[in-house]
């Protein structure tokens, strides 16, 4: 297959990098890899310096790599759909699935069940990816939002970055909160000690998560929390209950040793965006997985429940729900 070309004439001296990022309205990371891996011609010279400095009336040639495409793994198993159009994807993600694939995971993964339904997006410099916007621990279930276009990748994708896409988690903790809502401000980046965990460290990226009490369990020894994200690090909620001696039950990670349960009880419990394309106002609400369920269903009271969880009504736990 021939490669796909486009030609376009330089009429203002400026950076290379700022030339294509205003013709191809790309952001300017995808700009630099499509530069550095030899994809761009300036009269007839292959350029890798996103910074190089054009002059009026040079001829810049752009050749699109192919898209790279591997091979999915086969699925036994489904993955609950919320909602589905032309644009966008939201989903159920089930407990112990992967999103990504990676050498040390073995098992099919979320992006092999995207390949099945024929969601195979591509970035301008070849890479493949599959409209995934957020990620979602293996061991975590819940609301996940995922892009059918690279237009609706790229909308969802700033939505994330701004903040005007939220999330809220529910988790099973032990033990219970001190106050009605605990925020934390601290920043995130990986362990020292241990490579596999997360922890706080001091000039690494900003975190900020707010948890807020909902339901006590029969013993008063464990407690419900909603969890609101700010921002979205790996591990961040479980890093930030660590910093004020919290864990989440089923956490053998960052939990107590002698935790017998065997699924993390974290759950991505509500998403909300607005729409890439319609612009419309877009919640959804996952429900609960049924080890989670039938621990709650067991230890808490079920009137309690059913009224906490109101999707109408859970953001009022909140003193703050966007910022």
């Amino acid at each position: 297959m021939t490669p796909k070309t486009a030609t376009f004439l330089v009429t203002e001296q400026m950076r290379l990098d700022a030339f294509l990022t205003q013709h191809l309205s790309e952001t300017r990371n995808q700009i630099v890899q499509l530069i550095k891996q030899n994809s761009v011609q300036v009269d007839g010279k292959a350029i890798i310096k996103p910074g190089q400095k054009l002059r009026v009336d040079q001829e810049v040639i752009i050749t699109f790599p192919e898209a790279k495409v591997t091979p999915a793994l086969e699925i036994d198993f489904e993955v609950e759909i919320l909602f589905e159009d032309d644009d966008l994807l939201v989903i159920n993600k089930p407990s112990g699935l992967t999103v990504h694939p990676a050498p040390s995971v073995k098992e099919a993964t979320l992006v092999d069940w995207l390949k099945h339904k024929g969601i195979r997006l591509s970035t301008i410099s070849g890479e493949e990816r599959h409209g995934i916007v957020h990620r979602l621990d293996k061991g975590t279930s819940g609301v996940m939002v995922v892009a059918k276009s690279n237009t609706a990748h790229e909308a969802l994708s700033a939505q994330l970055q701004d903040k005007s896409m939220g999330r809220f988690y529910l988790a099973v903790i032990t033990p219970p909160l001190k106050e009605q809502i605990v925020e934390v401000n601290k920043p995130i980046g990986r362990s020292a000690q241990n490579r596999l965990k997360m922890a706080e460290v001091e000039g690494a990226k900003e975190a900020r998560t707010q948890f807020a009490k909902l339901a006590l369990s029969h013993d008063e020894k464990r407690e419900l929390i909603g969890c609101k994200l700010f921002t979205g690090r790996t591990h961040q909620i479980r890093v930030h209950l660590e910093t004020f001696s919290r864990h989440i039950l089923g956490d053998h990670l960052y939990g107590a040793r002698t935790d017998k349960e065997e699924q993390i009880l974290l759950h991505a419990y509500i998403l909300y965006f607005m729409h890439p394309i319609t612009q419309e106002l877009c919640q959804y609400k996952a429900p609960i997985s049924t080890a989670m369920q039938n621990y709650m269903d067991k230890n808490f009271t079920k009137e309690v429940l059913d009224e906490t969880l109101l999707q109408d009504n859970f953001e009022r736990h909140f003193s703050i729900i966007t910022d």
